[in-house]
């Protein structure tokens, strides 16, 4: 079997699985790590992952596993963990990972460090290839085979192959050269994602959104240049366009934490919110004019402004030209 045809996804949560699935059904020898072996034990007895996918089948090419080394011999491997326990993953079983092709699925920015999943792939297994795969998708869509286009990130050689060999019939993946920018698109949209359900729970209205999303997007995109991205990144499938599908769907977890927040109700803790330490991250030391969605959402969540503080300070900025 050829190395292009055998894939490890490490990380068994909703997304990780989603990508397994659609990695198996295109015919390829996929391995799925789950970090509890009761969890991999039951994945692989009931063929679902019936606590974050349920309903939906595991195809028979997908093997489930809680041995880390198992999965990681495949020679590219997609690593859909959350952004704050990637570090703590490639520590612990670094040298396993050792010249493989490491692909980021997740998008957040890690607190503390204010690095970004690339960035801590190559500081931990420093001689591993790496690359992001971003954009708007849901893991539901993804595993019932709906069609998705996503954005995949690389400087490392042969990127073309690497597109080919992850890439499926309903899963097309555009290549970039901008890892920074599509990391960047892909974690900041989740805190304008929760800005946005504030926006709707608090009952401030559609009009209220689009307004949102647009000065939103905008301080993505300043921020993001000002980082040495490329702007056509994030005018693309892994900055506006994951904007939009994030911001307008009550699928998206940000987006319902902040639609909770907004309605003034306890959000769901029982899944990651990449955007709630995302805010935080960014937050800590920058500068408000910079960032205020960023800034205003993370004083929002810390509970250090009140939600009616909070609208009326984002109201009540200066006025100036658009482009500014």
């Amino acid at each position: 079997m050829a190395e292009a045809e055998r894939i490890g996804v490490i990380g068994a949560g909703a997304f990780g699985t989603a990508l397994a699935i659609a990695q198996a059904t295109a015919g390829r020898a996929v391995t799925l790590w789950a970090r509890n072996p009761d969890q991999a034990a039951e994945m692989d007895r009931l063929r679902e992952n019936r606590a974050r996918l349920p309903g939906v089948p595991l195809p028979g090419a997908l093997r489930v596993t809680s041995d880390f080394d198992e999965a990681a011999a495949a020679p590219v491997l997609l690593l859909a963990l959350p952004t704050q326990t990637l570090r703590s993953v490639l520590g612990a079983h670094g040298a396993a990972l050792s010249g493989r092709m490491l692909v980021a699925c997740s998008k957040g920015v890690e607190l503390g460090t204010g690095l970004l999943p690339a960035q801590i792939m190559a500081e931990m297994v420093p001689d591993a290839r790496t690359a992001v795969l971003t954009g708007p998708s849901f893991a539901i869509d993804i595993a019932q085979g709906k069609p998705t286009a996503l954005t995949l990130a690389t400087t490392a050689p042969r990127a073309q192959a690497l597109q080919n060999s992850l890439s499926t019939r309903n899963l097309r993946l555009y290549l970039s050269d901008d890892p920074l920018g599509a990391q960047l698109g892909g974690a900041l949209k989740n805190v304008v994602a929760i800005a946005a359900g504030i926006t709707m729970g608090a009952g401030l209205g559609e009009s209220a959104r689009a307004a949102l999303m647009t000065r939103g997007f905008a301080e993505i995109a300043r921020f993001a240049e000002s980082r040495k991205a490329q702007a056509a990144t994030l005018w693309g499938l892994s900055g506006f366009g994951d904007l939009v599908l994030t911001c307008t769907s009550e699928k998206s977890r940000n987006f319902r934490h902040g639609l909770a927040v907004g309605a003034g109700q306890a959000p769901d803790t029982s899944q990651t919110v990449e955007g709630v330490m995302t805010a935080h991250a960014m937050a800590a030391g920058a500068d408000q004019d910079a960032l205020p969605v960023t800034c205003m959402v993370s004083a929002l969540l810390n509970g250090q402004v009140a939600l009616p503080d909070a609208i009326d300070l984002l109201l009540t900025r200066p006025l100036k030209r658009e482009t500014d």
